[in-house]
């Protein structure tokens, strides 16, 4: 006679309010245990005849090779989906969609636009769902940047992030983050630009501090970062978008009023001269390339930890 147990509860990945600080601490440890296993090509497979089905509304090149590589290095394999090839972009519901391809797949990542279409997804689907980008938020890359921060320099409690242009999806992961793991960030967007904290969804405003100068945003921060100045789905606004950023690229005046061993970090594709000078990017306090090789460790963990919890 066996004795029937229990099931695991659905974990999904939606935003970053979704993990407590401890599962963080877990999740960091864990990308550090499997960045060595990768860098020393030691085979780490926990999650053979797994398959993860990766759904593109909006092109990637980081979020698809991250996940697709991370997938068939721990052993499982990858079904891949676009608007174009699969019923996703005609007429069917999405919680129809959701609950087909929940019952063929382990675990599901969708890069989309509106959140409100990965939570209704979510809310049907019988496995664990990752929000690869939405235009509300992308926890995945905060995830990286933070773990890469960490290798650094150490902890990010008590320190301050400088977050120089667009109140983006970037911008209200980056609030969810600090409320959750206490940082302060300093935030500067040209008037018209904001964040909204009631879309960032954080409580209160005692982890962040908006500044109408950039120049003052940086000042004493340990990490400066920023993004494209259009964001992917508002391209009708370039030229505005242009004009009202001129004064946010990310210069060598701003480091230097950083703290000495400040660091400098793009989510990528950067464009120089825009958001950022190119001295500066590729500059010595740049860790563009380190963000961006933490993508795969940090989505490899947290693929893990959805589907096997803690080991």
């Amino acid at each position: 006679m066996t004795t029937a147990t229990t099931p695991a509860a659905i974990r999904h990945y939606l935003q970053f309010a979704d993990l407590s600080a401890d599962e963080y601490t877990y999740l960091f440890d864990r990308m550090a245990i499997i960045k060595k296993k990768f860098k020393t090509y030691e085979k780490h497979q926990p999650l053979v005849d797994r398959t993860l089905a990766m759904i593109f509304e909006k092109a990637s090149t980081r979020t698809r090779v991250s996940f697709e590589a991370g997938m068939y290095q721990l052993g499982g394999s990858v079904v891949h989906l676009t608007t174009g090839d699969s019923q996703l972009g005609r007429a069917e519901p999405i919680e129809d969609s959701a609950k087909v391809i929940s019952r063929m797949v382990d675990i599901v990542m969708i890069r989309t636009y509106e959140q409100t279409k990965i939570d209704n997804f979510a809310a049907h689907s019988r496995v664990p769902v990752i929000n690869g980008l939405t235009n509300e938020f992308h926890p995945c890359q905060i995830l990286a940047d933070i773990f890469t921060y960490i290798e650094h320099r150490g902890s990010i409690q008590g320190k301050t992030v400088a977050w120089v242009g667009d109140g983006n999806n970037m911008a209200n992961t980056w609030l969810q983050a600090a409320e959750i793991l206490g940082f302060t960030v300093h935030v500067s967007t040209p008037s018209g630009y904001e964040v909204d904290q009631s879309i960032a969804g954080i409580r209160s405003g005692d982890s962040y501090k908006v500044f109408k100068d950039p120049m003052e945003a940086c000042r004493g921060a340990d990490l400066v970062t920023t993004d494209v100045w259009t964001s992917m789905g508002y391209e009708a606004e370039n030229e505005a978008r242009r004009k009202a950023f001129a004064d946010w690229c990310v210069d060598e005046d701003m480091m230097r009023v950083a703290q000495p061993g400040a660091l400098f970090m793009h989510c990528l594709p950067a464009h120089r001269g825009e958001e950022v000078q190119a001295e500066v990017i590729d500059g010595p306090q740049s860790v563009v390339w380190d963000e961006a090789e933490n993508r795969l460790h940090a989505q490899k963990a947290l693929m893990e930890f959805l589907l096997l919890g803690k080991l």
